[in-house]
């Protein structure tokens, strides 16, 4: 990886166009376990991203090319540690309704 985004046109990323919503997610959410944050995301920040289609769909998560899905755990690790608390990454379960969420580089759910 070069570390760099593979979107054509970064600025158009939900991770950093949406942040503020992003945030407001995470903050809102107080558990160990990550289901809660993906569905504080799907609820407060997919639902306003231009890129979702009016039946709810993505084609840009579907096409595993959604920054903010990617990088879920780092952005909730980065946002707690911020704001002073510590997100356990072993109390992480299986995501909700068969997502297929990839969680950080590595890790895929």
């Amino acid at each position: 990886m070069s570390g760099e985004c593979g979107l054509e046109e970064p600025s158009s990323c939900a991770l950093f166009r949406l942040f503020p919503q992003v945030a407001e997610a995470i903050q809102s959410v107080k558990s160990d376990d990550i289901n809660p944050y993906l569905e504080a995301i799907r609820r407060n920040v997919c639902s306003v991203c231009t890129d979702r289609a009016l039946d709810g769909s993505c084609k840009t998560r579907q096409q595993v090319q959604c920054a903010l899905d990617a990088y879920l755990l780092l952005v909730v690790d980065a946002i707690e540690e911020a704001t002073g608390k510590t997100f356990d990454r072993q109390h992480i379960g299986p995501p909700v309704g068969g997502s297929t969420v990839t969680l950080g580089p590595q890790i895929r759910l």
